[in-house]
């Protein structure tokens, strides 16, 4: 077969025929049209190259099997009317045991009236139950008396912290201490009358067991009688206490993009006088596992949480509520796996010639219908029959 005739038959397989530019009429309802339909077909190519450029997510539930891990929550409140010598930090379990044997890194800094910082921040030991001794107690040499709380008869008290735990072994409310000796120079009662009138800054991380548990903020010393958990507030009397308090953050891991924290930034203004009094605020959290997956693979490993709030005013008497900030979180056992997604090039590519395939049809289908009609108008026009 000859080379001319394989260029022949080639020739006849052309599916594009192309007609002779003397052929060719252009109108201008043509022109109008080609600049619309191009106008048209470079939105949608922008849309569709925007649609391709960008990631998006799919979320997945299922249930959650891990064990034996941790959480680290990261907090930071501001106390603009409490001191940080009246507050304490605690975090408890299900079991309501204190968490004595996790890590934790938290700091706390005074503020004054206008809510400056007055002073450098200094670490904060959650594990409230370890009390400092005071420097120079009362009688190294000899045996401090206990005030009649002494189990046996060779029992001493030389510190402050010595005659409260023997107190409340026996069960005992110590009310004031102005005739302990022992407490005449105790560095934690000089540093809540010193501190009167100032606020406080909390923040740092607090690494706990993944089971239910809370952790609150509450003023004195707290301190574990048999299976209780009980704050020491006898050294503020009746010394109206406001937590009004500023959420700056809180997070229980790492954050993820679109990640929200239904917290962050809340600010709660206690009102305290006739009309109003202090309480305990709860935080009920719902802590959901969350894993967060990147189109190149890296995973993080962390949680979101959903919250509902409540305010319980405090009692008086002998079962008084105790005043605070009290977050109480519990695990969700579904787990949320959000994955990053993109469109292929592929993909993208049949968009592409889908929007102009489409358009360059639509339009010549449009062309062709405004042309016939106006060759009809003009041929009625012609013979007189259009009135």
């Amino acid at each position: 077969m000859s080379g001319g005739g394989l260029l022949s038959k080639l020739k006849n397989l052309d599916a594009y025929p192309k007609i002779n530019e003397d052929f060719f009429t252009k109108t201008m309802s043509g022109g109008i049209i080609t600049i619309a339909s191009t106008v048209v077909m470079l939105l949608l190519f922008l849309s569709e190259l925007r649609l391709y450029l960008r990631t998006n997510t799919l979320h997945e539930l299922t249930v959650d099997t891990s064990r034996g891990e941790t959480i680290t929550i990261e907090v930071d409140v501001t106390f603009p009317r409490m001191p940080c010598a009246w507050l304490s930090l605690d975090t408890m379990d299900i079991s309501g045991e204190l968490h004595l044997d996790v890590d934790h890194d938290v700091y706390k800094q005074r503020l004054g009236s206008d809510n400056r910082p007055i002073k450098e921040a200094e670490k904060h030991d959650v594990t409230a139950t370890k009390k400092e001794t005071p420097p120079g107690p009362v009688g190294n040499a000899t045996c401090g008396t206990c005030y009649g709380a002494e189990d046996t008869p060779t029992q001493c008290c030389n510190t402050c912290d010595e005659v409260r735990a023997a107190y409340r072994k026996k069960g005992w409310a110590l009310g004031t201490v102005d005739h302990i000796e022992q407490c005449k120079h105790d560095s934690y009662l000089v540093a809540i009358h010193e501190q009167k009138g100032e606020g406080c800054k909390m923040w740092g991380k607090i690494e706990v067991n993944k089971v239910a548990g809370n952790f609150h903020f509450a003023p004195g010393r707290s301190y574990q009688q048999g299976s209780m958990h009980v704050h020491d507030i006898a050294p503020f009397g009746d010394t109206p206490m406001d937590f009004s308090h500023t959420i700056n953050r809180l997070t229980f891991g790492k954050a993820y993009p679109g990640m929200k924290n239904p917290l962050d930034g809340l600010k709660v203004k206690q009102v305290v006088g006739a009309q109003g009094s202090s309480g305990m605020y709860q935080y009920f959290l719902k802590v959901v596992p969350t894993v967060y997956s990147y189109v190149d693979n890296r995973t993080i490993h962390t949680n979101q949480y959903s919250v509902t709030e409540n305010f319980r005013e405090a009692q008086g008497g002998a079962g008084r509520t105790l005043p605070g900030v009290f977050f109480f979180y519990d695990l969700s056992p579904i787990k949320v796996t959000v994955k990053e997604t993109q469109s292929s090039f592929l993909h993208f590519l049949t968009s592409v010639c889908a929007i102009v395939g489409g358009v360059f049809t639509v339009s010549g289908i449009v062309d062709a219908f405004v042309y016939q009609s106006e060759r009809l108008i003009r041929k009625k026009l012609e013979l007189g029959k259009l009135s």
